[in-house]
């Protein structure tokens, strides 16, 4: 049976990073995927690598030839691969886990043409979140390429590496890499390939770490003449793009805007990102696991495992509305909810402090997202607190409602019906025990702990 995705990954003496870039691809969560390695003529150990990786995972094709390019290199890859999606990635950088089952869920709940997602920036030990669209969804190619034209020379757009491709697209149109230049070759084939699509797809969600290592063409022994040639016929590719894309009364006016691309381009001969927010160490840009607890065999083991799967889920969510975790699973928590709870027992419920709890309703109200108000008891003393979530947050209903499934289906991956049927008649029993062991303290905690009125006082 034929793969979903083919990855594509030009090799050329990367000894030093290949065992990372490639452990980090056949371990995706997103385990339906062929592996093209193409050996672009290495004098170090990688091909010996290569090889080593195609004996242990049938998944693994390694092609060899004498060296030529990058360019050359992914083309015939593209020319050898059957998934129905292509992804490329370079051999000194690496995915993150969940990166292909982000991009291909996107790809194909949204049936659109092409993927596009945030990356990390690596700068030695230190990591940003790079995008260029605030906006997580689809949109027309003509929504899509105004944003590029703020834009035009950031990587966001020129790159392949974070962007899932339609092969039949590729196919069709017999789009491959120009073996003529080496500036931007990159973005010229995205250009063209955007001219046979419709939509395109934005994922706020960071799948890719992004090493810079590249030199500048001058710094690869290129003149300048031949830069110029090159930029040149590079903007012809763009400022044709947007004659394609825009009708002609657009186009006028926009096009000292297209022009634009020749300053943005002007500088060492590359499309260098932008590096947005803080950087952080690398290691810290994902919430932490930690391995002895995850292999730690006793009940609080267990829950940890728990709550960091479901972390796990829920996280690219977080990353893509720019919510603390404590924040997203309150938002998670109570879309699901179907009654009001005090403070206490939601913040009991969430395992956080009642302080945190405030400032994360207060955060969430003031982006929009939740409504809040208090109901009292007929007793007036204990105060429910009743929470709606507003537009803004309805939104991400089917994102929540994927964390779920994602959950589930980690948990029970391998489970036939019939394991799965007896389960969740054993889940029952030990439910109906904990219960019964649990509902006298918890009339208890019911009649001696009400919340009390603001402004009110006990007297001893």
């Amino acid at each position: 049976m034929e793969p979903t995705v083919s990855v594509i990954v030009p090799v050329f003496n990367s000894e030093e990073y290949l065992e990372r870039c490639v452990d980090s691809i056949l371990n995706q969560e997103y385990q339906d995927l062929e592996l093209i390695l193409v050996n672009d003529g290495s004098t170090d150990r990688s091909g010996e690598i290569c090889r080593r990786y195609e004996e242990q995972d049938p998944r693994v094709l390694v092609m060899t030839k004498e060296n030529s390019g990058v360019s050359d290199s992914r083309n015939l890859a593209i020319g050898q691969a059957v998934g129905k999606y292509l992804q490329f990635v370079d051999s000194d950088d690496w995915l993150a886990p969940d990166a292909t089952r982000l991009l291909v869920r996107r790809m194909e709940d949204t049936g659109c043409g092409l993927v596009v997602a945030d990356f990390y920036r690596v700068s030695g030990e230190l990591v940003s979140h790079k995008g260029d669209i605030e906006e997580d969804g689809v949109m027309s190619l003509e929504e899509f390429s105004s944003h590029m034209m703020e834009n035009p020379a950031d990587f966001y757009y020129g790159v392949l590496w974070n962007k899932l491709y339609r092969r039949d697209v590729v196919e069709a149109w017999h789009l491959r890499m120009d073996r003529e230049i080496s500036w931007c070759e990159d973005f010229m084939f995205n250009l063209e390939y955007m001219r046979h699509i419709e939509t395109i797809c934005v994922l706020r969600t960071p799948i890719y770490y992004y090493v810079k290592r590249k030199g500048s063409l001058v710094n690869q022994g290129m003149n300048i003449s031949r830069v110029i040639r090159m930029k040149l016929m590079v903007f012809e590719y763009y400022n044709n793009f947007y004659k394609h894309v825009l009708d002609e009364e657009d186009y006028e006016k926009y096009r000292l805007q297209v022009y634009r691309f020749l300053v943005d381009s002007a500088g060492d001969g590359t499309v260098l990102p932008s590096i947005l927010g803080r950087a952080k160490r690398l290691g810290e840009e994902r919430t932490a696991v930690s391995r002895e607890a995850v292999m730690e065999d006793s009940v609080l083991a267990e829950r940890y495992r728990e709550r960091k799967l479901f972390e796990y889920y829920l996280e690219p969510v977080a990353i893509k509305c720019n919510l603390p975790m404590v924040e997203m699973t309150l938002l998670f928590y109570v879309s699901g909810a179907r009654r009001s709870y005090t403070r206490k027992e939601l913040a009991d419920l969430l395992n956080i402090s009642r302080t945190r709890l405030r400032t994360a309703l207060q955060r969430l109200s003031g982006r929009g997202m939740i409504r809040t108000a208090e109901v009292k008891e007929e007793n007036g003393r204990k105060r429910q607190l009743e929470i709606f979530l507003q537009p803004a947050a309805s939104l991400l209903e089917g994102d929540f409602q994927a964390v779920r499934r994602d959950y589930e289906e980690a948990r029970f991956r391998g489970f036939d019906r019939e394991e799965l049927d007896a389960y969740r008649e054993l889940s029952e029993k030990i439910r109906e025990n904990v219960r019964r062991i649990l509902k006298e303290p918890a009339k208890r905690a019911e009649k001696g702990s009400g919340e009390e009125p603001a402004g009110t006082r006990r007297r001893k």
